[in-house]
This record gives structure tokens, C-alpha cells and sequence, in this order.
């Protein structure tokens, strides 16, 4: 194996990949990314067992020539001093030569670099997948549906199948879930799909789909999803990312989800978050995170947290509307300031049922979005 390569589309590359290796995997081998070098270009693999991903180099892009081969080849190189090597060498073009025993040389600029590298026959091979269910969506609608659930799964390990997002596909509508218990977050969208093309209680690591969406394409690029019976392949232009789908049924959770309140409120999504913020801050530091909402007969609504060493803080905010019965309520504000985040739109419908019933938030502009929380019962 010969080859030479652009740095920049190498770090790239490399950067994609990394974000499956492990610090803690028992399998040596996965402690490397695999090179092969062909004809037509480099890919680039790395797998945690839980998450594969492979990215392509293509020798040529327009006039632009990434790989120069001299002779085709593979090497398994081991991914931590790979990453910090190349980040660090100086030359535009690269070039890495295999010799006997895997050993690798990297040459760039005055720089020459030694490397150990390991058999590719004994790297695992990549999940095999048949395009049976596939849907394609824009990257940054996921992107947008990742960040509007992912944070809600859970981090306890005892309910690992609470750690992930589910999803679910039927007539042509695709719904994300993520929930630990304490609250809950969901997001539809309409798809133009096949009739036949539906599934359900797919479930994938939070970790993994945050990682997923740090290399998915900032321009809107439609992403392929391929769901098959225990793997689930997100296919973009030159990445293939790989995701074991958990083990486990989902808990139902459409029951926890009111049909009618009691009490309804509109609030500007960006003023609220302002006052909770600086609420959560005392109660943060007195360790509850436990803030108050008081809705007043003027169409105000007072957000207090207050602390017997510390004082107290109580914010005031008109609300937009009201209707129903006035409220008082304890909830979370990390929990609640999530969820507001994650509202992209300058109003926030938010419904109650009672003070010990389950807070329901959505956007005012239709976007499918919908944030349940559960509220604390406090002594006053």
C-alpha cells in the first residue's frame, strides 16, 4: 500500500470516524481505523461494536485530485497518535506507505513517522443491510428532531432502553420519542413515503444520535435511513454510519399525554427562559433545581425560587393569554429550560391540568413538537 492524500480531506475524514473509537473497548483491534486504499479513493473505518462509521475520500472531486495511488493496499493504525499526527504534520499532501508487518511510514513536509499498524483481515466487518425499509430525509430537519428529543432520554443504565430515542413511522409520519421518566419529548414530521413503508419501537442510543448529528452536513443534504432488524444505517454522500438499535420494548407513553386542560397559557418563549434562568441559578446552587410559577389575576405570571441561606428571586412576565383556572406550580427548571430550547418559534403554548398533573409545552407555530414534564409536589 502507497498512496498520498490531501491533509485537509484526511483530517476531515478522520474527524468523522473518530467519533466511533473507544478508550474501553476489550477488542484491540477497534482501538484502530482501517485504511484502504483503492482506485477509486480512501475509506476511512471505525467501530465501537455499538457504532460503525466508514468515510470515503474520493480520489478526484472536479478538478481537484484528493488521492494519489501508487500501489492499493490496507492498514489497521492506531487511532489516538493517528489523530493527534496528522492534525499536527505540516505538509498539504501526505504521504503513507505500508512495509513489512503492517508497519506504516508517514512522510509530509521534513516530518518522517513510524508506525505500528495491525492486520485489516481481523477488523470486523461492517454490518450488512438490505434496503428494504428506506426513508430520505433533509439533514438538518434531523439534525432539528435530534436536538428536540435527544436530551430527554435517560442516563441511568438500569432502563437502557429508556437511554435512547424511539422512533416510529406509520402513514407517512415519522415520530421521535425520548423520555426518563421524569419528562418527556416528542417530534413528528409528515414523509413522502411508500405506503408500505413502516416501523415501530426502532430504538437508538441518545449518545449515538448526538454524535450523528455533529457530522451530518450543515447544507440541506438528503440523508438516507435504512432500518433494518437490529441495525440502522444513516447513508449521507461520502459517510456511512452504522447504529445498533436497542434491545427492549419502549414503554407506551402516549397515555401520560392529556386530551384537555384546565388551564392554558401563551408566553413568550424567549422572556421565560430569561426568568427561569435566572431563578434556576439560586436554585441550582441550593441543589432542588426547584422553581415556583404563579399565574396572577392581571395576566401576569411570577417564577420564584428562593433558598434559607441564599434569599430569594421572583421574576414577573406577562403572559400573552390565559384561560382557565389560575395555577400555582413547582417544577424542575433544568427540565423546563430544556424543553423551551428547543422551541424555535417566539411563543410557547403551555397546558395544566392540575398542580400535580403532567405540564404540556408546544411551539404556537404547528411545529409537532411537544414537551411534557412532571411537577414537584413542595411542602407550601
Amino acid at each position: 500500500m502507497k498512496f498520498s492524500v490531501s491533509k485537509d480531506k484526511l483530517n476531515e475524514s478522520i474527524q468523522q470516524v473518530s467519533k466511533a473509537i473507544s478508550s474501553r473497548t476489550t477488542i484491540p483491534i477497534l482501538s484502530g481505523i482501517k485504511i484502504d486504499a483503492s482506485p477509486r479513493g480512501l475509506t476511512l473505518t471505525a467501530s465501537d461494536t455499538d457504532i460503525s462509521i466508514q468515510s470515503f475520500i474520493p480520489a478526484e472531486e472536479g478538478d481537484r485530485q484528493n488521492v494519489r495511488l501508487a500501489q492499493a493496499g490496507s492498514v489497521v493504525l492506531p487511532a489516538k497518535f493517528f489523530i493527534e499526527m496528522v492534525r499536527k504534520l505540516p505538509s498539504d499532501f501526505i504521504e503513507m506507505e505500508r512495509g513489512t508487518n503492517f508497519h506504516t511510514t508517514i512522510r509530509a513536509g521534513a516530518s518522517d513517522i513510524q508506525m505500528v499498524g495491525l492486520d485489516p483481515d481481523e477488523y470486523p466487518l461492517l454490518p450488512q443491510i438490505e434496503d428494504n425499509k428506506v426513508i430520505s430525509m433533509a439533514s438538518d430537519l434531523l439534525r432539528a428532531m435530534i436536538r428536540q428529543t435527544s436530551f430527554a432520554v435517560s442516563t441511568s443504565e438500569t432502563t437502557p432502553i429508556l437511554t435512547g430515542v424511539c422512533w416510529n413511522l406509520s402513514n407517512n409520519n415519522l415520530k421521535l420519542i425520548g423520555c426518563d421518566r421524569h419528562r418527556l419529548a416528542t417530534r413528528e414530521t409528515s414523509m413522502e413515503t411508500q405506503s408500505e413503508q413502516q416501523f415501530h419501537n426502532i430504538v437508538i442510543s441518545g449518545k449515538t444520535l448526538n454524535e450523528l448529528s455533529k457530522i451530518l452536513p450543515d447544507h440541506n443534504q438528503l440523508i438516507d435511513i435504512v432500518v433494518s432488524e437490529n441495525q440502522v444505517l444513516f447513508r449521507m454522500e461520502n459517510v456511512l454510519f452504522y447504529s445498533r438499535i436497542l434491545d427492549g420494548a419502549y414503554p407506551e407513553t402516549s397515555k401520560l399525554i392529556p386530551k384537555e386542560f384546565n388551564t392554558e397559557v401563551v408566553v413568550p418563549v424567549k422572556a421565560l427562559i430569561e426568568a427561569i434562568d435566572r431563578a434556576y441559578l439560586l436554585s441550582r446552587e441550593d441543589k432542588t433545581n426547584i422553581v415556583k410559577m404563579v399565574m396572577n389575576p392581571d395576566k401576569t405570571m411570577e417564577i420564584s425560587s428562593s433558598s434559607t441561606e441564599l434569599g430569594r428571586v421572583t421574576e414577573t412576565l406577562d403572559m400573552n393569554e390565559h384561560t382557565g383556572e389560575l395555577l400555582k406550580i413547582s417544577f424542575n427548571s433544568k427540565y423546563m429550560l430544556d424543553a423551551l430550547k428547543v422551541i424555535d418559534c417566539d411563543r410557547a403554548r403551555i397546558g395544566f391540568t392540575g398542580s400535580m398533573s403532567p405540564i404540556i409545552i408546544q411551539p404556537e407555530d404547528g411545529t409537532k413538537i411537544l414537551q411534557l414534564i412532571l411537577p414537584y409536589r413542595t411542602t407550601n
